[in-house]
C-alpha cells in the first residue's frame, strides 16, 4: 500500500476525531474517554457493551454518533417478550399484484442498520440474545435456507443497566467475549452535570453536523489494519492476556487465588486492534506497550471471571485488573 496515502489518511482521522468530539459536544457533555473507546471499536469493526444506570445519555450519544457518521440507526428494545424474528426479519406472504400469485416474502428487521442500539439486551430470554449475537458474529442473517448480508459498517451497541437483576438474563461469558469492550459510564462530575442541565433545560440544542462520510469509514478501519506493531508490544500484549489464566506459567499466585477462568486469544488480538486504532486517532503511526495497558479494562474486564475466593474479599475484575498491571510493571 502507498505510504504517503496511508500518512495522509492518518492526518484526516487525527483531524475528524478532533471535529468529531467537537460536534458531538453539542449535544453530550464530558464522557470523552466513552466515547473515544466507541471510536476505537467502531474503527476495529468491535461491537460494544455499555453499562452504565438510567439517565446516563447512553442512547442519545449512540444516536449522536450516528448522525454525525451519516449511517443508518437502529434500536431495538429488548424485552422477555422479543421473538428472534423481531431482530432479523421474518417471512410473510405476499401478493403479486400484476400476476396474483401468492409467494413468501422476507421484510428485513431492525438489524438491517449500520449503527444497532440493542437497548437493555439482558431483558430478553439466551434465544433471542443469540440471534443478536448471531448477526454480530457472521455480519448476516439466515431466513428460511436463505442468507442476507448486513451492510458494512456494521457495528452493535448494547446496553446493560447494572442495578436492577429481576427479570433479566446475564449473557453467558461466550456470548461477552463477542463484545470488543465492555465500557463502564459512570456518573458526570459537578461541573459537567451543571452543564448538562443547563443544556437539557434551555431551548432546543442546535443540529449535529456529518463529520465522517460511510466511505471515509470504510478507509479508516481498513488503515487500522495497516498499521505496523513493533514485536515487544504484541508479546506484552499477549503475556499479560496469557497472565490472567489461573495455572499458566507466568499468572501470578493471586490470579491463582481469585480468578476461575482467564481471557482468551480475542482479548490479545482486541488489545493490539484497539492499540492500533488509538494510536491513529492520536496522530501516531505505530502503537506502544501504553496503548495496551489503557484498553486492558475495556477489553478484559468481562473476559475474566472472580472466582469464590474473590468475591468473598469483595473484589471486582477491575480491581484485580488493577493489582495485575501493577505486578507487570
Amino acid at each position: 500500500m502507498n505510504k504517503q496515502k496511508d500518512l495522509h489518511l492518518l492526518e484526516k482521522l487525527t483531524d475528524a476525531r478532533t471535529h468529531f468530539l467537537s460536534e458531538i459536544g453539542k449535544s453530550i457533555i464530558g464522557q470523552i474517554s466513552v466515547l473515544d473507546h466507541i471510536l476505537i471499536a467502531l474503527f476495529c469493526k468491535g461491537h460494544t457493551l455499555l453499562v452504565g444506570v438510567p439517565g446516563l445519555a447512553k442512547t442519545l450519544m449512540i444516536k449522536s454518533i450516528a448522525e454525525l457518521l451519516d449511517l443508518k440507526f437502529k434500536r431495538i428494545q429488548f424485552t422477555p417478550d422479543l421473538m428472534p424474528s423481531d431482530i432479523t426479519g421474518t417471512e410473510v406472504i405476499d401478493e403479486d399484484q400484476s400476476t396474483g400469485k401468492r409467494g413468501f416474502r422476507f421484510f428485513k428487521g431492525p438489524i438491517f442498520g449500520n449503527i444497532i442500539l440493542a437497548d437493555e439486551i439482558n431483558r430478553t430470554p439466551p434465544k433471542t440474545q443469540a440471534a443478536l449475537l448471531e448477526a454480530m458474529q457472521e455480519h448476516k442473517v439466515t431466513a428460511s435456507g436463505t442468507s442476507y448480508v448486513l451492510e458494512e459498517p456494521f457495528f452493535v451497541l448494547a446496553t446493560q443497566n447494572p442495578i436492577e437483576q429481576e427479570g433479566t438474563y446475564p449473557l453467558p461469558e461466550a456470548q461477552l467475549d463477542r463484545f470488543m469492550f465492555h465500557i463502564k459510564i459512570d456518573y458526570p462530575d459537578r461541573s459537567e452535570e451543571i452543564a448538562i442541565v443547563q443544556t437539557t433545560t434551555g431551548q432546543t440544542s442546535e443540529a449535529l453536523k456529518k463529520v465522517i462520510g460511510k466511505n471515509d469509514l470504510l478507509s479508516y478501519q481498513d488503515l487500522v489494519r495497516r498499521v505496523p506493531v513493533a514485536e515487544n508490544v504484541v508479546e506484552y500484549a499477549v503475556d499479560l492476556v496469557a497472565s490472567t489464566r489461573p495455572g499458566s506459567a507466568v499468572a501470578p499466585d493471586f490470579i491463582n487465588d481469585w480468578i476461575e477462568w482467564g481471557a482468551g486469544p480475542r482479548a490479545s488480538q482486541y488489545l493490539i486492534l484497539g492499540a492500533k486504532a488509538k494510536a491513529v486517532l492520536d496522530g501516531r503511526q505505530t502503537p506502544n506497550i501504553d496503548d495496551i495497558k489503557d484498553l486492558v479494562f475495556p477489553v478484559m474486564r468481562h473476559r475474566i471471571l472472580p472466582n469464590f475466593n474473590a468475591e468473598a474479599e469483595g473484589l471486582s475484575t477491575d480491581d484485580i485488573l488493577v493489582k495485575l498491571l501493577e505486578a507487570r510493571n
